[in-house]
């Protein structure tokens, strides 16, 4: 299945999509977020599907489209996990999960205009996969457990500001990282039996230019292992997203100028959709 939330910010209606409709699940409920993954609405969307219950939503190709799950209570994202990735960055391949955290109010619709903070002059694009939770994940006694606390799947971008980041950080990540919007999400939470998530192919382009090309299977740390390895810190919770790391050719390699006002910015994943986003000033 495919989810999705669209409307005006802060008015979202929650839908799934049967083909190219965009069906309402208002009478199942009122937003996808961590309550309805947590308590069987994906099972409830299922069965309505096949008893074919769900009304279209009328206008829906002429509404914004939302994040496709509400504010999460937390962002968990992966450094340097693609070898090349790290290596552009100036480090080593990491030897265990290096972890750090968006906001979650940095969370925002695929589409939503990237805002470059005043000030900056490093804003970065990152595509990723996102992991989405359904269920409370704690202490899990394998990776081979984590699959099942899994609910699906959805493009992100972690837009980064690296003088923030890197140089003015006192070594910790956070100043970079969660700015206004520096998370686009979407536009669908995909449900697992949808996508081979363990290897699919992610892309990005500024103004039509190729910059990252690379798969899930190039991940240092797979899925399994980062929900396996975060469980043993913290307890992650329905609706959690984790944000899986990034492939090389950003910004932060030397290779390409960063973004600026104007500039245009689209990432994908085969079978997660894309995302397109104008660059405009503070």
């Amino acid at each position: 299945m495919r989810f999705a939330r669209l409307g005006p910010v802060r008015e979202e209606v929650p839908v799934v999509f049967d083909g190219a409709r965009a069906l309402d699940l208002r009478s199942i409920t009122p937003d996808i977020d961590g309550a309805f993954l947590a308590s069987g609405g994906p099972a409830r969307v299922s069965a309505a599907l096949v008893a074919g219950s769900l009304p279209e939503l009328e206008g829906a190709d002429d509404l914004r489209i939302g994040a496709p799950i509400a504010r999460p209570s937390a962002v968990y994202c992966i450094g340097m996990n693609y070898a090349a990735h790290a290596a552009e960055s100036g480090a080593a391949p990491p030897a265990h999960v290096v972890l750090f955290m968006k906001a979650p109010n940095t969370v925002v619709g695929p589409d939503d205009d990237i805002v470059i903070p005043a000030g900056s002059a490093k804003t970065d694009w990152e595509v990723e996969l996102a992991v989405v939770i359904g269920s409370p994940a704690h202490a899990l006694a394998s990776p081979a457990d984590a699959r099942a606390h899994v609910a699906g799947y959805a493009v992100a971008n972690d837009l980064s500001e690296r003088a923030w980041q890197l140089e003015i950080s006192g070594g910790q990540w956070g100043k970079g990282k969660s700015a206004p919007g520096f998370c686009p999400l979407g536009p669908w939470l995909v449900t697992p039996d949808e996508v081979d998530a363990d290897d699919v192919a992610l892309r990005s382009r500024v103004n039509d230019e190729p910059r990252q090309d690379s798969r899930t299977s190039d991940l240092i740390f797979g899925i399994d292992e980062i929900i396996w390895e975060l469980s043993q810190r913290l307890t992650l919770e329905p609706g959690d997203l984790i944000l899986t790391g990034t492939p090389e050719g950003v910004a932060l390699s030397g290779r390409f100028p960063y973004l600026s006002p104007g500039d245009v910015v689209e990432i994908e994943i085969d079978g997660l959709g894309t995302q397109r986003q104008r660059c405009v000033a503070a």
